[in-house]
Order: structure tokens, then sequence, then C-alpha cells
């Protein structure tokens, strides 16, 4: 026999007592609008130079790819060193639409498709430089509910690639993946996408593929929550970054109904608008109740979680959907690429998360099996290269 599928009713007799005891997402999955959107068709480049990195407030390019690398023993200061300007320079050349210093398919670099190149610094990457002093990062501590696997999780360097056109992505994760042989080998590769803008406008909420737009609330001022302004000098405009790999149970959500969807997020998920009325970008109404005098949106509701009430302390949210294929049943193995960036990951991350940990709806849903976090040094000049204040 068939499971019932699960009802408003049902989460709502028991929803919240039983997320607290259900395993916990990496969250955020309905929470956040996309990374400053911009009208009108988009660049067939973007900027590589800058006193920030692009890839971050970047408007999301359709498909990306996050590639985490583990050094080389011997690895270090001055080999990383070598490396970052190994990696800034071909990464400079691909994101102009110009073939990489020893490119073996330079027909493949045009174009460049708004190609951006991002790359982080993990908590290893210090230790093997002598830098431990330099550090800005602490482990995040753990979630109830998460089921981490070591082949998703951790890494001593990030690069982050995306672009609008996949052989241009493929090309470019290609070239730097030979730039970094010598001196990482491959800890995980994770491939996400999005619509693309010939199918979905600019500036419009994306959906993830539990059906739900997916990026409602970002931070208006990203100098006040996003990009870093004091600490160590050398990490001035740069950013935190944490990359959650969150797995979705579609088979079960297809057993919710729409109301028990609606509920566990706190939003429609026809069109977004929270269940306090109005629509997609208008603010819940937290302290709205309905006739029986019950919250209208549920103590445990999603967006109730993972809402920031100081808007300083709002992330901003990258998401990318991943899609692994299918079992020999034909269920799919799909979840949510989560990255988020933030100034102070204790004071931004960490608090929201552990809300969403103890007790979001979501959790019936979802589980994050992947967990990494990395520090984002600033952009560079022509004449520079990234993470030269670090390395240099």
């Amino acid at each position: 026999m068939d499971r019932p599928g699960l009802t408003r009713r049902g989460l709502f007799a028991g929803g919240a007592v039983a997320a607290g005891a259900l395993a916990a997402t990496g969250g955020y999955l309905a929470a956040g609008r996309d990374a400053r959107p911009a009208p009108g068709p988009a660049p067939a480049a973007e900027p590589f130079h800058g006193p920030h990195q692009a890839g971050v407030a970047t408007p999301p390019q359709s498909h990306a790819v996050f590639l985490g690398l583990t050094l080389r023993p011997g690895t270090d200061r001055a080999a990383l060193g070598r490396l970052m300007r190994l990696l800034t320079d071909d990464a400079r050349r691909l994101t102009e639409g110009r073939p990489g210093l020893a490119d073996a398919q330079p027909e493949l670099a045009d174009p460049p498709a708004r190609l951006t190149v991002t790359f982080g610094f993990g908590p290893g990457l210090f230790t093997a430089g002598g830098l431990d002093h330099e550090r800005p990062l602490t482990t995040l501590p753990a979630f109830k509910g998460d089921a981490l696997e070591e082949k998703w999780s951790g890494g001593d360097l990030l690069i982050q690639l995306c672009a609008d056109d996949p052989v241009t992505l493929a090309h470019a994760l290609r070239l730097v993946a030979k730039d970094a042989r010598a001196f990482a080998t491959v800890r995980w590769t994770q491939r996400g996408f999005r619509r693309p803008t010939s199918s979905q406008p600019a500036g419009h909420t994306q959906r993830n593929l539990m059906g739900q737009l997916d990026g409602t609330v970002q931070p208006a001022d990203l100098d006040a929550s996003v990009w870093i302004s004091d600490g160590p000098s050398w990490l001035r405009g740069g950013t935190l970054m944490v990359l959650r790999r969150i797995r979705m149970d579609l088979e079960k959500w297809d057993e919710a109904d729409e109301a028990a969807k609606d509920f566990a997020i706190g939003r429609k998920i026809t069109d977004g608008a929270p269940l306090t009325g109005g629509a997609e970008h208008d603010d819940p109404d937290l302290d709205a109740v309905d006739r029986f005098g019950f919250p209208v949106i549920d103590d445990a509701a999603h967006i109730r979680l993972a809402r920031a009430a100081d808007p300083a302390l709002r992330m901003l949210r990258r998401g990318y959907n991943y899609d692994d294929g299918l079992s020999a049943s034909g269920v799919v193995d799909s979840g949510l690429l989560f990255a988020c960036y933030q100034a102070d990951v204790a004071r931004q991350f960490t608090p929201v998360q552990r809300r969403l940990a103890d007790a979001d709806l979501l959790n019936l849903w979802t589980t994050a099996t992947g967990s990494a976090v990395f520090a984002l040094p600033p952009g560079c000049g022509a004449d520079g290269w990234v993470g030269e204040g670090l390395l240099g």
C-alpha cells in the first residue's frame, strides 16, 4: 500500500516537534532574492579586475562548477604564490575570451559567456603556508541532522567557475585543473545549474527543484554584510563563503499536498507570497494569527527561522541546482548547492543554521551532505594576482 501523502493538517499537528528530531538541512531553500540581478541583456564578459573578486555579487550565470582541492605535501607559501599567479593569469585571460597560457584548445575560449573564476582559501591552506596567524576561518560547528560525506566536504582551495555556456565552462575547468595539478589533487567537483535568461528574464527569482521560488530576501548593503572592511589587511575587500550540498527527497516531497508545502515554507509555492498575504517581496507579518489564535506563519516555518531581523546580518545567497542522475529504479539524486557569502560566518551563518537545524519543517525533505568554508581574498588589478596580500 502506498504511503499517505503529507498534509498541512498533519504538519500543523506535529510539525514543529517532529522537525526538531528530523534531519536538518543546510537550509535557506526559499529565503533570498537572486544576487544583484541586472535587467537587460547580459554582457559578453564580466570584468575580472576590481576591488572584489567577480562571481560573488555578479548576477548569477546559468552554469557553475565548484572545485575543491587538497594541497599536495610540501606545497608551502612560496609554492602557493606560484600557483595563485598561474591561476590568476589564466583566469584573467579566460574571462576576457582569450586562450590560457598553454591552451591546447584556444578556439574554446571565445565566447567568454560571462565566465567568472573565483578563488577561496580553506583552513588547510593557511597551515600549509605557515599562515595560521592570518587565518580568519573557524571550523563550523556540528549541526543537528547533518549527514556530511567527506567526498563533498572540506577543501584547502576552492575554485568557483560560473558561465552562461557549458562549453566555455568545461574548457575553463579543464585548464585551471591542469594549472593546479602539480600543487594539489581534486577533492570534489560539484556542478550546478539555473534557468538561463533565455528562459527567465534576469532579476526574476529562480525556482529550485522542489518548485520553490528560491531567493527572495538578499542584503541591500553589501558593504555592511558581505565585504570585509576590518580584520586582516590582506582580506579587506574579500568575503567569507560557506558552501552546503543539500540533498532533496523529491519522492517524499511529491507526496505532500500544496497546503503542506506552503505551511512548511511560510510562503505560497505558486507565487512566493508570504502566507500573511501580498506579493513575493512583501515582508511577512510574523505576528499574524488565524481565527483560532494560531500563527499564520508557523513557528517552525522556513522563512521565520531563516530570517535575519538585522539587514546587516543577511547573507548573500547564490544557489545552484544539482542533478546527479537516476538510480536503477528511476529515483533522482537531486538537490541544491547553496553558496552564501558574508563578512562574519559566526555572526551571520551559524545562528541561522542552528535555528534551521533544530526545527525547520523543510528538514522533513532535505539533508545536508556536504559542507565547506573558505576565505575569498579581494580582487586584484591588471598587474596583480589574487591572494597577493597574503602570499606575496
